[in-house]
């Protein structure tokens, strides 16, 4: 091997997923395990198994572990504890990244799968895509920093800036916490989970049956049975509600907005009320309105809007007391987009990316 392997988890509540990868690829065949997250001693021994099997089968010892985990902990650290629905066995703590550290006596990584997620589509993902797109349209403009979103059963955040993760002071750069734009006491990720399309729908339908974001998409679509305007208007009203939230985030941090998740596939019913609601105005009490994002916000994913974010509104002003002439865009704009390498494999070479960057 040339590069580096390093060795990465996906670790979900009924399963984990054992990977190796090299130069931002798989290596050999990925292993699949029972999480058993409700017991800690068998959880903890079923990671160990998992990891020592995928290192046996590789050409070289791998220089680190490097994967994410869901729910609160002290990243920085290694420690996984606080409330975590699908690891109950986790809740008061454990030190999951010093335990592993020092079994495999090779460095640990430990990351939020939102941060990671952003990272990846960073680095490897949205970021240079849009970038060489908007070199192949002839557009001086480039961008540095990414908001990376997940929506699937939470609502996920990452951010990135000038191709650092921005990990806070705390673990705990998040989103989900905010405040759902129509219930101002009720949490954000209430309206953009698959628990809120779901509620959502049954509100609007009336159709009591057990239904899941896929089974509504396709009511949407009209391939299946069911309620079509309140399919639609449920993802509608989680792209309403993701914009409302996006737009409080990308205002204090400026860049480029990824997608991802098991809901991305529904981008063409919630994209719309999405980007309609970061382009929405708000007030002062003296009565003048003004954009509520102060940057003109597209759809990197609609080639028309895509045309024009590349083209800006660019235009030559004099350089005081010379001849010399410099380009200047006064249009702020930020772009939106949908991940193309999907949620999985951006989380995974973020996960890769990073260990590589801290060894």
């Amino acid at each position: 091997m040339n590069t580096p392997i390093v060795v990465t988890l996906d670790a979900g509540g009924t399963n984990f997923v054992f990977t190796a990868m090299a130069d931002g690829k798989p290596v050999g065949q990925s292993l699949t395990l029972p999480s058993s997250a409700h017991d800690l001693d068998l959880c903890l021994k079923t990671l160990v198994s998992g990891f020592e099997q995928i290192i046996n089968t590789l050409p070289e010892k791998p220089v680190a572990i490097s994967f994410a985990f869901p729910g609160p902990a002290d990243y920085r650290n290694g420690i996984i504890g606080g409330y975590l629905p699908n690891f109950p066995s986790f809740r008061d703590g454990v030190a999951l990244g010093p335990m592993l550290q020092r079994h495999f006596n090779i460095p640990v990584f430990i990351n939020n799968d939102a941060d990671l997620f952003a990272y990846g589509e960073a680095m490897g993902g949205a970021l240079p895509r849009i970038n060489r797109r908007l070199e192949e349209a002839g557009s001086a403009k480039r961008y540095r920093n990414l908001l990376g979103y997940t929506f699937g059963t939470g609502f996920g955040f990452g951010f990135v800036m000038d191709g650092r993760l921005n990990l806070g002071d705390n673990s705990c750069v998040e989103t989900f916490c905010l405040k759902h734009r129509d219930y101002p006491n009720i949490l954000v990720e209430d309206g953009v989970a698959i628990r809120a399309v779901k509620r959502v729908y049954r509100e609007l339908s009336h159709d009591e049956r057990e239904l899941q974001p896929k089974d509504i998409f396709d009511i949407a679509e009209g391939s299946a049975e069911g309620d079509a305007t309140a399919a639609k208007e449920a993802f509608a009203t989680l792209g309403r509600v993701a914009g409302d939230a996006m737009a409080t985030a990308v205002t204090l941090m400026d860049g480029i907005i990824v997608i991802g998740g098991g809901l991305a596939g529904a981008s063409k019913y919630f994209m719309p009320a999405l980007i309609e609601e970061m382009r929405a105005q708000i007030k002062t009490l003296s009565g003048d309105t003004l954009n509520r994002v102060q940057m003109s916000v597209y759809n990197l994913d609609d080639a028309a809007d895509f045309e024009k974010f590349a083209k800006g509104n660019s235009t030559k002003i004099n350089v005081y007391g010379s001849d010399d002439e410099v380009v200047y865009d006064p249009e702020k704009r930020i772009g939106i987009t949908i991940s193309d390498i999907g949620a999985s494999n951006a989380v995974s070479l973020g996960a890769y990316l990073y260990a590589i960057d801290n060894i």
